[in-house]
Formats: structure tokens, C-alpha cells, sequence
């Protein structure tokens, strides 16, 4: 898979994330909830350490919402030094959501630095994700009422500026952008359909007959209902089942328009929610490489 992410790209882009992960309190590691496990860094723990995090599923909207259920409770578990949660960006109350997460996450940290006599402070936060998971959006939300740009900080490196959310927050201006996993076809192909990477990274009918295998074998009733098909038209060969719906959609022969409105349809929604990876899927390949190591 041609995904133009080369060593030293990467390199820079974990610098970065590391060096300003200096100057905040809270990490907010922004995953996309229709791909909770793809959406992910490959060295996302190396480079958050130990910082406290909060890893929030957007677009749960989108989501399946039994998949996101597991998920939370997957990200949850005791042993995690980590909180989860899940939002859509459309809904304010998550927004008020996330910052008592935010809140809860901090509340002994901040404790201890009222407890030394220091004047209580905003607290400082960083969002780290892949490309297209909502970052600018969210920002724009929490940033919605009492808009303010701050200037340089004490103890804070010269030249970062501070977006204040209220008189509780300091968010870093920039979000930090990091590299997709891509080491397997089947992730850049979950990529692909969300919308996550370039749709010139893969063939678009490669994309749609993955869309297409995928929703026969986990949402088989969503592609009948919106599409109006009925089972007698699933074909157990995939190819064939997207030439049925190229003729259905009336496009004579021309695969890709179709292939393009079904990657359309499934991206946007059309379909109803989705959710592309499995908790079961991931703690498998956790174990093989637990036992690999």
C-alpha cells in the first residue's frame, strides 16, 4: 500500500508529539469509534509514557453502538492506567461530558498541587490523533463560547500559544498529528472507507468490494433496507454482487461510480451505523505478539 509516510516523516512527527507532551497535563487521544483499534497510533503508549490520557471515541454517532459499548469497557478495564469515553461532536452534552472526564482524570493531581499552597491553575491539554478523526472539529466545539487566545505562559516554551476553554482549560493550539497504522491491506482498506487516508491510496472498486464483504457478513439487513434488495440478490461472490448493484444504481457497466457511492453511502452514514474492527480481533493479535516477543 502506497501510504506517503516515510521514517523520517514519522520520526518528526513523534519528536514533536513528544517534545509538546512536555508542556501539558492531560492527553486527549482522539480515536475514530467506527475504527477504535485501526484509528490508533502504532506507538501511541510509547509516546504518552505515562502521561494521564483520556481516549475518546468520536463519531459515535456513526458507531455501532454495542461494538462501541465493548470497546469502552475493553479501553476501561482496571488495569489501564487510562479512561475512555464517546462522543459525536454534534452533541453538545458530550461535550460537557469529556471536560468532567477531563476534570475527574486531574481532580488528585490538582488536589496535590492545592495542598502545596499553588494557586490553582487552568489544566493544560493536548489532542493527539491520526489524520481525519475529528480533531479540528472538536477543538472548534470546546472552543465555542469564551474564545481566547493566550500568550506565552511561564515555565511554557516561547512561541506555543494557548487556546483558554473558560477559566478551566488551556487547550495547545495545534493538534498533534500523527502517522495510521498501515502494516496490512485490510487496515488501510478500513482507513480507506472512513475516510482516514487518500481514496487514491487503493482502487476504489478494492475499497467497495472490501465495504461490500464486510457488510454481508455483519450487516447484511442494512444493505438490504437501504439498498432494496432482497437476499435472493446477495451474491456469494462479492465481484458479482457489486456488478448487481452498478446495474441496480443504473450505472451500465461503470464499477467505479458505483464502488464511489457505496464508499459515499457507508462513510456518510447512509447505511446506519457500523463499526469495523472487534475487541475479540484485538486482544487476539495482542496475545500473538505477547507470545512473539
Amino acid at each position: 500500500m502506497l501510504i506517503q509516510w516515510f521514517p523520517g516523516h514519522m520520526a518528526k512527527a513523534r519528536r514533536e508529539a513528544i517534545e509538546k507532551l512536555k508542556l501539558v497535563d492531560l492527553v486527549i487521544e482522539l480515536l475514530d469509534a467506527r475504527l477504535p483499534e485501526s484509528s490508533r497510533n502504532p506507538l501511541i503508549d510509547q509516546i504518552i509514557g505515562n502521561k494521564p490520557r483520556l481516549i475518546v471515541l468520536n463519531k459515535a454517532d456513526l458507531a455501532d453502538k454495542d461494538k462501541t459499548e465493548e470497546w469502552l469497557e475493553y479501553y476501561n478495564q482496571d488495569e489501564k492506567e487510562q479512561r475512555a469515553i464517546a462522543i459525536s461532536t454534534l452533541n453538545p452534552k458530550d461535550m460537557q461530558t469529556l471536560k468532567k472526564e477531563v476534570k475527574a482524570i486531574m481532580a488528585p493531581k490538582m488536589k496535590k498541587l492545592t495542598d502545596k499552597g499553588v494557586k490553582p491553575r487552568a489544566i493544560r491539554l493536548m489532542i493527539l490523533g491520526i489524520p481525519n478523526v475529528g480533531k479540528s472539529t472538536l477543538i472548534n466545539k470546546l472552543l465555542t463560547k469564551n474564545r481566547a487566545v493566550t500568550g506565552n505562559r511561564p515555565g511554557v516554551t516561547k512561541g506555543q500559544q494557548w487556546l483558554k476553554i473558560g477559566n478551566d482549560f488551556e487547550l495547545l493550539d495545534t493538534p498533534g498529528i500523527l502517522w495510521p497504522k498501515f502494516e496490512d491491506q485490510v487496515i488501510g482498506k478500513k482507513l480507506a472507507l472512513t475516510g482516514a487516508i487518500k481514496d487514491t491510496l487503493f482502487h476504489k472498486d478494492e475499497v467497495a468490494l472490501f465495504a461490500l464483504a464486510y457488510f454481508l457478513k455483519y450487516y447484511p439487513g442494512k444493505l438490504q433496507e437501504y439498498y432494496k434488495i432482497d437476499e435472493k440478490t446477495f451474491a456469494e461472490n462479492t465481484p458479482e454482487f457489486l456488478m448487481g448493484l452498478t446495474t441496480k444504481f443504473g450505472f451500465g457497466e461503470d464499477y467505479g461510480r458505483a464502488s464511489e457511492k457505496i464508499m459515499f453511502d457507508i462513510r456518510n452514514g447512509k447505511l446506519g451505523p457500523y463499526t469495523l474492527d472487534s475487541v475479540e480481533k484485538s486482544e487476539d493479535d495482542a496475545e500473538k505478539t505477547e507470545s512473539a516477543q
